[in-house]
């Protein structure tokens, strides 16, 4: 078996001091970015692999990030998180640091898997993923001091922390913008139960749209079932878009469950978009090959986690007093599912 090169052997190679060489593969920014790309070029040709115990001891810290995964069912991860965690990977090997992903089972409170992985101090910091609205993962986060970065915003007031997250409550409202000026007046929308904030900024986004309007022709019918509940939104979905009063355009909280609509409208030999408009959101990839092409928001989520992950080591480093926040905003993917509302 080859044996692993050194440090040593590394900063006698490029003619540097070790202290260089160690700090190059740290990510240090006192290093010039052309002198850190070299130390990592050779380090990749020399095939040295840091010693985890060792840096631990140096620098009391462990190198790696943590993200916890609620598994359920034969997915290990939807196309949301599949993205996001894409892009945290990318940004945290780029610094030297490593992504550890604790998964909590289908049974298993997330948080129980949350306070075991901070209590082992196998990580130096926490990435947060779909945000409940009084989430109990940040007040442990905070009692414990540890830093970490929410993607998403809760609705309940806690002490000020580091966020980042999209205005999907302005993309609803341009979503029944962009419907309403096509004609279309009862709408239909197919939610969640859960109490993520995600989904009640998103319907409220929706419900100050048609207020604005001041049309009293405007009506919204709702379905919703529990995230995961498959069997529930299917029901919900069928019952939406049978009888003569069916909306003529339906908004999905997200792109599977908009995708859902889609399957249910071909079986009851309902044409998109002339008998049924269609919009959902985050542009996953199955949207762009559904038949019609699905119209969506693309909120970014791969850039997102390259975000995520530099704000979070960040606050490793520095540790701010004001953490950062930052509100992006998602585009409109305009593809075939919508259209004018059928004339009665």
């Amino acid at each position: 078996m080859r044996r692993r090169s050194t440090l040593k052997e590394i900063a006698s190679a490029l003619d540097l001091s070790i202290a260089t060489v160690s700090r190059s593969l740290a990510g240090y920014e006192d290093i010039s970015e052309k002198t850190r790309e070299r130390v990592q070029q050779k380090a990749r040709e020399m095939g040295y692999v840091p010693n985890v115990a060792g840096r631990m001891l140096v620098s009391g810290r462990s190198g790696f990030v943590g993200l916890v995964l609620k598994v359920r069912g034969p997915d290990f991860v939807d196309a949301y998180l599949g993205a996001t965690v894409t892009g945290l990977s990318e940004a945290l090997v780029a610094k030297g640091t490593d992504l550890m992903i604790a998964t909590a089972p289908e049974g298993q409170d997330e948080l129980e898997v949350l306070q075991r992985l901070v209590q082992s101090g196998r990580v130096d910091g926490i990435i947060l993923t779909r945000i409940a609205e009084d989430d109990a993962r940040i007040r442990f986060l905070q009692e414990r001091n540890l830093p970490f970065v929410a993607l998403g915003r809760t609705l309940a007031p806690l002490q000020p922390h580091a966020w980042i997250d999209v205005a999907g409550e302005d993309a609803f409202g341009e979503a029944f913008q962009l419907l309403y000026d096509l004609g279309h007046r009862h709408f239909g929308l197919v939610t969640i139960t859960d109490q993520m904030t995600f989904a009640r900024n998103r319907e409220a986004g929706l419900a100050r749209a048609m207020a604005a309007t001041g049309d009293p022709s405007v009506r919204l019918t709702s379905i919703a079932a529990p995230r995961f509940d498959a069997e529930g939104h299917r029901r919900g979905i069928a019952g939406l878009l049978t009888g003569p009063d069916r909306p003529t355009a339906v908004i999905g909280l997200f792109d599977e469950l908009a995708l859902a609509v889609v399957q249910a409208a071909s079986h009851l030999g309902l044409s998109i978009p002339d008998d049924l408009s269609l919009i959902g959101f985050d542009n996953v990839p199955a949207a762009a090959y559904a038949v019609p092409g699905l119209t969506t928001f693309e909120p970014g989520n791969r850039d997102i986690g390259r975000i995520a992950a530099a704000t979070l080591l960040d606050l490793i480093e520095v540790r701010p007093k004001a953490p950062p926040t930052l509100l992006r905003n998602a585009s409109l993917v305009l593809r075939g599912s919508h259209g004018p509302a059928p004339q009665k």
